[in-house]
């Protein structure tokens, strides 16, 4: 083909050569394409599948650690109530040793609180008598009721003209003290056959501190006391009881 003079032929023949070849391009362009959207689309398709196998790895985690977590729980829990029941056990066992240990001290102070009654009962004539009070009379644990209203004595000495009533205790405290003049305090009311009688009172007791014999002495209270094997009044001779 002659590019001097070219002929319609020689037109024609250059179109039908630029056609094809556009033609070749516009289909190796088309192949790309294809090929790339295959690409592309493969590898969506390869997110896809990763996306969704990491979707099931971290449900089977989350499970997993689900199931961890509720088993932790369970055994806390089972852990929990089992501390519970041994700790409601001791605290059952230590209620129980110390009902038995309240059980003896309190048998321990009656038996104790009974020494010292008996201890008192055969030196009472001699205890009062350097007071002038002659003792005809000891009773023990008397009680008493009249008009709702009750009495309970550990000792009762007695003469002609005079009732001394006395409390005993292992270990005497100011609130005995205090129980014991509202005691003598009823006395009268309560058992008028000592009604034209002097009323006196008196504490006994094993253990006995300097400020409880005080305040018992500023009760007007005699006060007895274990010494050695003796029981003694701790109230000097010039010692003035109190009457009720």
């Amino acid at each position: 083909m002659s590019l001097a003079n070219p002929t319609l032929e020689d037109v024609w023949q250059l179109f039908r050569e630029t056609d094809r070849k556009f033609q070749e391009q516009s289909k190796e362009t088309e192949r790309r394409f294809q090929e790339t959207e295959r690409f592309l689309k493969e590898q969506s398709q390869e997110t896809d599948r990763k996306f969704q196998e990491q979707s099931k790895e971290t449900e089977r985690r989350f499970q997993e650690t689900e199931r961890l977590l509720k088993e932790q729980s369970q055994e806390t829990d089972r852990k929990f109530q089992e501390t519970e029941r041994l700790l409601r056990e001791q605290a059952q066992k230590t209620s129980r040793e110390i009902s038995k240990v309240t059980k003896a001290v309190g048998e321990l102070s009656n038996r104790l609180g009974e020494f010292v009654e008996n201890s008192v009962r055969p030196a009472a004539v001699q205890l009062f008598q350097k007071y002038g009070i002659a003792v005809h009379e000891v009773h023990t644990n008397v009680s008493v009721q009249r008009d709702n209203e009750g009495l309970e004595i550990d000792l009762l000495v007695v003469n002609d003209t005079d009732v001394i009533v006395i409390e005993c205790k292992s270990k005497l405290s100011v609130e005995h003290i205090q129980e014991h003049v509202e005691r003598l305090n009823k006395v009268k009311r309560l058992m008028p056959k000592y009604a034209n009688t002097r009323i006196l009172g008196a504490v006994a007791s094993m253990v006995l501190t300097d400020s409880i014999i005080n305040y018992a002495y500023r009760q007007g209270l005699f006060v007895l006391a274990q010494s050695g094997d003796a029981m003694v009044i701790r109230n000097d001779i010039n010692f003035k009881p109190k009457e009720w």
